[in-house]
Order: C-alpha cells, then structure tokens, then sequence
C-alpha cells in the first residue's frame, strides 16, 4: 500500500504532496534545519562535493522546494540552475531566498511534475535532488525521466533519508524519528499530517541496494552509494 500524506483524502498522491507542501512552505526551512539540528546542511555539502568532480554546466533540481540544494550548487559554478518542484508556495519562498541573495540570475524555477517534466530528451548535464524521490507517486517513472532529461554522460546525485542497521543509533533514531519530529512538526507546522507522513515515507522507501537496484532497472549504468551518519541518509550517484 502506498504510503500518502492524507489518509482520507480522495487525491491521488502527487496532489496530496502538492497540498501537504503548499501548507508547510512558511515553516518549512527553519523545521528542517531544526529537526535535523542543522546536519543536513552537511549532507548537502557532501554532496555537492562528489557532484563536483562532474560536468554541471547545466543543472537540474528536481523537488527544489525553497532552493537550498540549488542555492548550494551554485558553489560549482555552473551556468545555469533549474529548480522544478510541484508546490508553488515551496517556490515562492525559494524565490524570495535566491533574489535576496543575488542568485536569480543563475538559479530559474518552474513548477512541475518530476514524473513528466516539461524538458526535452539531454538537456541537463547532471540532476541533483535531495529528499524528493520518496514522495514521488511512481518511483520509476519519475527516475526514468531522469534519465531521459540527462545528457550522454550526465550523473543523477541523489539525497535521501535511509534506515540506520545497528544497535543502538538505530533505537535512538527511531524514537526520534516516530514520536519528536512528529509532535514538533505539528506544533510549528500546524500540519497534523505532514512530520507524521515524513517518518512513514522515510520506512517505505526502498533504500540501500534496493534503491541502487531500481536505479540499474530504470536505465543508469553505473548506481553507486554513500551512506551518511550513521545511515540516517544516503547520497546515490547513478551515472548514465
């Protein structure tokens, strides 16, 4: 059964994302940098990294949301930025960021669908995304357009929560992960839903070898992981 963010709603899922998005977009960046105590700042750091040893000229940041990945890619220097997602509130608050931080120039967004993206076959050297692919209605219909979206030789860079294996982090973890970030996030967010359907998405997602499996499925030659933290998040790299 797929996992959505309101159980009652007759949406299919990518509305409910859209809708659950558009509510949260005012407290979404300071919940996020909260929740996860400011560590997956880091996480993007490191990623942006190991997107650094690839062409990205042109750049593409699926599920952008308020633009924070986009914004950290602008490290690399790249000629342009393109950051889709399916929420224009997220948008609009990523729109705010980048004017005041004089990156509109180099950083366009666009509302869309990462499972039908209005972009032709090759235009983008390389694709980043960070915490979006679990929210996608079909998982391999959305990294097939991906696929389809990137050059020859372009590198898909992917950042997303994973399951920690041991004892005792992964306790740990899941209490924090099933009982704080939910309360916390429904006081700040005045969402009920949104940081309960976090957790529930982050444990229906195939990640690890799964996830690499279904990246060699949708095309890409060569699917690769790090995992970071202790396993609370993982950066895939699938090269085409």
């Amino acid at each position: 059964m797929q996992v959505t963010p309101y159980r009652d709603s007759g949406q299919q899922k990518k509305q409910q994302v859209e809708q659950m998005f558009d509510n949260i977009a005012p407290r979404y960046d300071f919940l996020n940098h909260f929740l996860s105590l400011g560590i997956d700042k880091l996480w993007r750091r490191k990623a942006i990294r190991i997107l650094s040893e690839f062409k990205t000229s042109l750049l593409l940041d699926v599920a952008t949301g308020t633009g924070d990945f986009a914004i950290a890619a602008t490290k690399l220097k790249p000629s342009k930025i393109v950051g889709l997602d399916i929420s224009e509130q997220m948008l609009n608050v990523g729109r705010v960021k980048v004017e005041k931080l004089g990156l509109d120039t180099v950083i366009q967004f666009k509302k869309g669908d990462s499972e039908a993206m209005p972009f032709s076959d090759g235009q983008f050297d390389a694709i980043t995304v960070a915490f979006g692919v679990r929210n996608f209605e079909n998982l391999e219909k959305g990294l097939k357009e991906f696929y389809r979206v990137l050059k020859s030789d372009g590198v898909a860079v992917i950042l997303e929560f994973s399951k920690p294996k041991y004892f005792p982090f992964k306790q740990l973890y899941l209490f924090y992960f099933f009982t704080i970030l939910p309360l916390v996030g429904r006081l700040v967010s005045k969402d009920s839903s949104a940081y309960s359907y976090l957790p529930e998405s982050v444990m229906a997602f195939p990640d690890d070898q799964n996830f690499l499996s279904v990246l060699t499925k949708c095309g890409f030659s060569r699917a690769t992981q790090k995992r970071l933290t202790f396993g609370i998040a993982t950066i895939y790299i699938a090269q085409k």
